[in-house]
């Protein structure tokens, strides 16, 4: 008796001849995330001369719909199922950054404490796992006064985490925030926001400056205007040796969404037109000098390049090489 093997190549034709009714919907390949402790809070890299450890804060979620709100909604779930992303919420990291180069180190936001999720809060944790000091911070970048970006700046008695660095924050947005009576100006759900960076701010007042475009932390590290996601949103520009690394706060917020379809825009973005013509400047700045990028809520570390893809960009992941010390 003749014993039948159909090849791969035979049952999927029969897959294929099969009833629509008798193919289920394919799974979506869903991986977990690291489990039993292996990930690291920290990540290390360079930039010519400048040393730089990306602290994690931890993460938190938001409606998918947020991400796009001049998007149809089905194009959303569309384009979020076709990147293998979760279709009914959106996950993102919280991406601190600590620059070391001369005698500086420099941390970009100060993240949420306790007082934001239950998710978050986990910056100055991670940051002693990577063998920071918190009285070696000798400043503190502000890129904008959002709760995960700011709340945590004060302690339980209310005084600046860092006391011995000096805080930085653009002029435009600590005027925003801080002009009497804010709270009353905005609607009742950003209410809390408004408190929330007015403590902060007063918090770190005493050893806090007020800087515009241009400004220079240390040598080879700028502040610079991207304004949209919030008015006075500030970036920074690391330098050295030739090499340069773009550090953009939330001006870039998404490594698919913010580069395939720049032209949407979130919920909590304050002025959704400057917010989309600053996104697109910066992307072709890092596409046309090579910079790197390094962004707060992409992936854990959030680090890489963009290349150009006709009137869209690409997000290509910096590679992790073991053999670099």
């Amino acid at each position: 008796m003749t014993i039948l093997r159909p090849s791969r190549r035979d049952i999927l034709k029969m897959s294929a001849a099969a009833p629509a009714f008798a193919i289920g919907a394919p799974a979506l390949a869903k991986i977990s995330a690291p489990v039993s402790g292996q990930s690291a809070g920290y990540f290390r890299f360079t930039v010519g001369a400048a040393k730089l450890t990306v602290v994690s804060d931890g993460h938190f979620t938001n409606s998918v719909r947020s991400i796009g709100i001049n998007a149809d909604e089905a194009e959303i779930v569309d384009f979020m199922e076709a990147h293998f992303l979760d279709a009914s919420s959106h996950y993102e990291h919280t991406n601190h950054v600590v620059i070391e180069l001369g005698d500086s180190k420099i941390l970009v936001d100060v993240g949420s404490g306790n007082r934001f999720s239950p998710t978050t809060g986990r910056m100055l944790e991670n940051l002693a796992a990577s063998g920071i000091a918190e009285d070696e911070i000798t400043h503190v970048a502000l890129t904008h006064a959002h709760p995960d970006h700011i709340w945590g700046i004060r302690d339980d008695f209310d005084e600046a985490i860092f006391p011995d660095a000096e805080y930085l924050i653009g002029t435009t947005e600590f005027d925003w925030w801080m002009m009497d009576g804010r709270v009353n100006l905005v609607e009742e759900s950003s209410q809390s926001m408004v408190v929330g960076a007015v403590n902060s701010l007063t918090a770190a007042e005493p050893q806090l400056s007020r800087v515009s475009d241009g400004y220079e932390i240390a040598p080879g590290v700028t502040m610079i205007a991207t304004p949209g996601h919030t008015l006075g949103h500030m970036s920074l520009i690391v330098e050295s040796e030739g090499h340069s690394l773009l550090i953009t706060g939330d001006a870039i917020r998404d490594p698919y969404v913010s580069m395939e379809r720049p032209d949407w825009y979130a919920q909590i973005d304050m002025d959704p037109e400057t917010t989309v013509a600053t996104r697109k400047k910066l992307l072709d700045m890092m596409a046309a000098d090579r910079m790197a990028i390094l962004s707060y809520h992409f992936p854990f570390p959030g680090v890489g390049h963009v290349v150009a893809d006709g009137n869209a960009y690409r997000f290509i992941p910096a590679l992790w090489q073991w053999d670099q010390g």
